[in-house]
């Protein structure tokens, strides 16, 4: 496994950013939660749009997950093909479940959990494999947690997932307990980037001294004091961008994969507009600073 960021670029895409695991990543996600019935034919608009990132989880209190298979079977065809697309969905603890809709036996061994929730997100999502599956959050006991892990562990062994990750680990103590317990380390952590957290500067950085690549989400809501800074508005209109794309472009400089689910066919294509010019370091060093 290589921490080098120089090994994590591949094929000469600045859209795309390789995982320690050699999984192709776009640096910019389409996220699907909230977006119930419109689930379908947003992926769909998304694909089509350009964007070759889905991030979904087998959550049915926010997430429609059949509906994201829809739309990629709907997209599918002609020249994009199901290798293109990066799909990474979660395992979701019954905390986190609504107890009327459950993808998986609640009476069932934790582990056993994890395998239907698996078989449930290969049936919604209707694909033979995963490209990452993502823990939702960790469990209060870490036994508890290193019990799911291992379970998510013997998928990669059998050929069904391709690389795991951690979602909602604030604590970087947490972080490293997970990762140095797990036979298979984590390739991804997706966190929600706001000031509440620091937006996890310390997390941040044992992601990049052990090649785990950090996604973001809740980036432009939680950033807002950010967005609107006179500076970074100027530095929007010097490039001739939104603020919120300038703020995207630098933290995909700064190899964070950022998630957006935004329902606007605009904003999609602003979204996916941000490779097509670069800040200078010092531009980079001055947002920077901003995040405290």
């Amino acid at each position: 496994m290589s921490a080098d960021p120089a090994a994590r670029h591949g094929d000469g895409d600045p859209q795309g950013i390789l995982s320690a695991f050699g999984v192709r990543m776009p640096r910019i996600l389409y996220g699907t939660a909230w977006k119930k019935e419109r689930t379908a034919g947003l992926v769909e608009l998304a694909l089509r749009s350009g964007f070759r990132g889905i991030d979904t989880a087998c959550q049915p209190k926010h997430y429609h997950e059949p509906g994201v298979g829809a739309g990629l079977a709907a997209a599918l065809g002609g020249e994009l093909r199901r290798a293109d697309i990066y799909l990474q969905t979660k395992f979701t603890p019954l905390k986190g479940q609504d107890p009327d809709h459950l993808p998986y036996d609640p009476g069932a061994s934790l582990a056993e959990q994890v395998r239907q929730s698996f078989a449930a997100s290969l049936v919604n999502l209707r694909t033979e494999y995963l490209d990452g599956l993502v823990l939702h959050s960790p469990y209060p006991q870490d036994a508890d947690t290193h019990e799911v892990w291992r379970a998510m562990e013997e998928l990669v062994e059998q050929g069904g997932v391709r690389q795991l990750g951690l979602s909602n680990c604030y604590e970087r103590s947490r972080l490293e307990t997970i990762y140095k317990r797990a036979r298979i380390k984590p390739a991804l952590l997706q966190n929600r980037f706001y000031a509440k957290t620091g937006h996890d500067r310390e997390i941040r950085a044992f992601c990049r001294e052990n090649g785990m690549l950090y996604q973001s989400f809740w980036t432009l809501t939680a950033n807002a004091d950010v967005l609107s800074r006179p500076a970074l508005v100027e530095m929007a209109e010097s490039h001739q961008r939104t603020p919120a794309q300038v703020f995207f472009r630098f933290l995909t400089q700064r190899d964070i994969v950022c998630l957006t689910g935004t329902s606007s066919p605009e904003h999609m294509a602003q979204d996916l507009a941000i490779f097509d010019f670069r800040l200078s370091p010092e531009e980079c060093d001055m947002i920077d600073a901003w995040l405290g």
